[in-house]
C-alpha cells in the first residue's frame, strides 16, 4: 500500500512539473515556485531561493529587458533603403529639390502672369473710355489706352519735353531750325492735302513759330485723329500767302531739318536747297539702325531716343522738336557726310 502511493505521488509530481512547465515558464535571475510532495502526498508550492555565499537567502531581482537594436532605415530618392550614413545628403539632395521646384513653380507662374497681360497689339482705342477697358480688362489695357490716347500723366509728357528741349537755352533763330506741317484732306474723298498747321523750332527745340492756317478750298476731311485740326482751328486762321512768306524768310539761308520734308514743302509751295536740307527719314544711318527703309518718326524716336511721340493726335510742334534731337544726336556725323559728300562733287 505504501508502495502505491509513493508510485502514485510521483506521478502527481511528473504531471505537476509538466504542467508548470508549460502554464508558467522560468525566467532566469527571478524567484522561481517549485512544486513539491509534503509527508501526506499533496504538492504544495515552495519559493525558490538563490543562496549567497555566507548562507543568506537573497531574492535576485528581475533582470531589465534587454533593448533590441534598431538599425535607422533610410528610404533614398529612389526607394531603396540606406543606413543612417547618408541621412545628411539625403536632406541636402532634397533641399536642392525642393529649391528647384520653388524655381519651376515661379517660372510657370511668371509665363502665366506673362500670358494673362494684354498686348498693345491686340486691343483697339477708337472712342473708348480707359475707365471702362480697366473695368473690362484690367489696369494695364487701360495703361496702354491712355498713352495711346496721350491721356500720359505730367511726369510722362516733361520726362518727353525734358529729352526733345533743352532748358534754359536761347528762344530765338539759331542756324538750323526743324520744321513740320498738319495737313487736311479736300477734294472728293479728302485725298489730296493742303496745309492746315506750320510749326518751327529753332536747334535747341524751342518754338518760334506756331500758326494755323485758313483753308484755301473746301476741307472734306479734317483727319483729326492724327492731325488734331478741328474746324475752329482753322477757320480763324492765319492767311496762307501770309503763313507761306513768313516761312520763307525764316527757312532763308538756314538748315532745314524735319521727317518726309518733301511733303511739308510741297503744301507750302516752297523749295529750299538740297545741300541745306538734312531729312531723318532719308538719313541712311537711321534707316540702318532701325533696319527700315522708309522708318517713321515714332519709330525713329522710340529707338534712338527711347520716347514715344504721335501716341495719339499729332503736334506738329513736338514733331518738329523729335525732328531736330534726332539731328542733334548725329550732328557731327551728318555734317561731316554732308561736305565729305560735296567735296567729292567738286572734285569730280
Amino acid at each position: 500500500l505504501l508502495k502505491q502511493k509513493a508510485n502514485s505521488s510521483n506521478q502527481s509530481l511528473s504531471t505537476c512539473q509538466t504542467y508548470t512547465k508549460k502554464k508558467h515558464p522560468l525566467k532566469a535571475g527571478n524567484s522561481q515556485e517549485v512544486p513539491a510532495v509534503n509527508g501526506n502526498g499533496n504538492v504544495v508550492k515552495v519559493k525558490s531561493t538563490n543562496k549567497m555565499d555566507n548562507g543568506s537567502a537573497k531574492v535576485n531581482p528581475p533582470l531589465a529587458k534587454p533593448k533590441s537594436k534598431r538599425v535607422a532605415m533610410d528610404k533614398n530618392s529612389n526607394g531603396t533603403k540606406s543606413d543612417g550614413k547618408g541621412c545628411k545628403e539625403k536632406k541636402k539632395n532634397g533641399n536642392i529639390l525642393k529649391e528647384k521646384g520653388d524655381i519651376k513653380h515661379k517660372r510657370r507662374k511668371a509665363e502665366e502672369h506673362a500670358r494673362q497681360q494684354p498686348k498693345e497689339a491686340e486691343i483697339w482705342f477708337d472712342d473708348v473710355d480707359p475707365k471702362d477697358i480697366e473695368a473690362a480688362i484690367g489696369p494695364e489695357a487701360a495703361k496702354i489706352a491712355r498713352r495711346n490716347l496721350g491721356l500720359e500723366t505730367g511726369q510722362s509728357k516733361q520726362s518727353v519735353e525734358q529729352v526733345l528741349v533743352k532748358e534754359k537755352a536761347s528762344e530765338g533763330l539759331t542756324r538750323a531750325v526743324a520744321m513740320d506741317c498738319e495737313m487736311v484732306g479736300v477734294g472728293p474723298k479728302g485725298e489730296d492735302s493742303i496745309v492746315a498747321r506750320v510749326s518751327i523750332v529753332n536747334q535747341f527745340g524751342k518754338c518760334i513759330y506756331d500758326k494755323y492756317v485758313k483753308p484755301t478750298e473746301e476741307v472734306t476731311d479734317y483727319r483729326t485723329a492724327v492731325s488734331g485740326i478741328r474746324p475752329g482751328n482753322i477757320n480763324t486762321g492765319e492767311d496762307f500767302k501770309t503763313v507761306q512768306k513768313e516761312v520763307a524768310d525764316i527757312l532763308n539761308g538756314r538748315i532745314l531739318v524735319g521727317h518726309a520734308l518733301r511733303n511739308d514743302l510741297k503744301v507750302l509751295f516752297l523749295d529750299h536747297p538740297k545741300k541745306k536740307i538734312r531729312d531723318t527719314q532719308r538719313y541712311k544711318p537711321f534707316r540702318q539702325r532701325v533696319k527700315n527703309a522708309r522708318p517713321s518718326l515714332k519709330l525713329l524716336c522710340e529707338r534712338l531716343l527711347n520716347v514715344q511721340v504721335q501716341t495719339s493726335e499729332h503736334c506738329s510742334i513736338q514733331d518738329a522738336q523729335a525732328a531736330m534731337r534726332l539731328y542733334t544726336l548725329e550732328k557731327k556725323k551728318w555734317e561731316a557726310a554732308v561736305k565729305n559728300k560735296s567735296n567729292n562733287k567738286n572734285c569730280k
